[in-house]
């Protein structure tokens, strides 16, 4: 597919700014929507363009990119509604975000810089913005999932200089903190066992970061296996009149063994 000119990107925006209005206007159910109302269809869009780019499906990125963009013009439709702001304005304020954050790209003094030393410090740069968060961790959102938000949180401390110094150093943090779950299972205390549980798995999370390891991407693909592995074992238990609640574990280990074989 050919790129489009910047007359015709611009064209192309236009026009969907040219279709929200009518949808807005002379659609009954989009009329009936509220920001609240369209917030969990956004996070579903999200989700989908991850797993576009996780699959490498070129057409099937392109097309959640245009139906993510279709709710940021929704969202500022009804922003414009209520005269507080609209599209210009958003569209305004993440290029001054940006110009401000790259004073190396933007500004007449700027300096040439490494990818390493501009990750190094983005988040000190940022706590210089004016209107920006208060504190480095607050802008983290605490509705975001766990996983992600641990790596966020991880992310941003290191753009903040706090860090391990050599990777291999947070093994040692990790087995720690299996040490300490191990302690709180012993005590049986379930509120003690859960925040130990919890410091492992913000442990493991940094690990993989420090390694180059999507941990959301990681999880994500045992997860699918063990989908995979575990529907083979119910599938071929009903192909031999057997059912898994009357069955021993060893039985049970047999097919997910040939499961594990198959590549499965």
């Amino acid at each position: 597919m050919p790129n489009h000119s910047r007359e015709e990107k611009t064209a192309a925006f236009g026009r969907l700014l040219d279709i929200m209005d009518q949808l807005r206007e002379k659609c009954p159910w989009n009329a009936a929507q509220t920001m609240d109302s369209i917030r969990p269809m956004t996070e579903e869009e999200v989700y989908e363009l991850s797993d576009a780019i996780i699959s490498g499906d070129s057409a099937e990125i392109m097309k959640e990119i245009g139906d993510l963009l279709y709710h940021m013009v929704f969202y500022a439709r009804i922003g414009s509604e209520t005269g507080l702001f609209d599209i210009a304005d958003s569209i305004d304020k993440v290029c001054d975000k940006m110009v401000f954050r790259h004073p190396h790209v933007f500004a007449n003094e700027g300096k040439r810089m490494s990818a390493k030393e501009i990750a190094d410090t983005w988040e000190l740069v940022k706590a210089k913005e004016k209107d920006g968060n208060k504190t480095v961790m607050s802008g983290i959102p605490r509705a975001m999932p766990a996983v992600l938000k641990a790596l966020s949180m991880q992310e941003k401390a290191r753009g903040c200089g706090f860090d391990w110094e050599q990777k291999e150093d947070v093994w040692e943090k990790v087995h720690e903190e299996l040490g300490e779950v191990e302690e709180a299972i012993v005590e049986a205390d379930m509120e003690h066992m859960t925040e130990e549980f919890g410091d492992l798995m913000f442990a493991t999370i940094n690990a993989a970061r420090l390694y180059g390891v999507d941990p959301e991407v990681a999880l994500s693909k045992t997860c699918e296996k063990f989908r995979r592995r575990f529907t083979y074992l119910e599938e071929n238990t009903l192909r031999k009149g057997l059912d898994l609640k009357t069955m021993s574990l060893a039985e049970m280990d047999r097919i997910w063994d040939e499961a594990k074989a198959k590549g499965l």
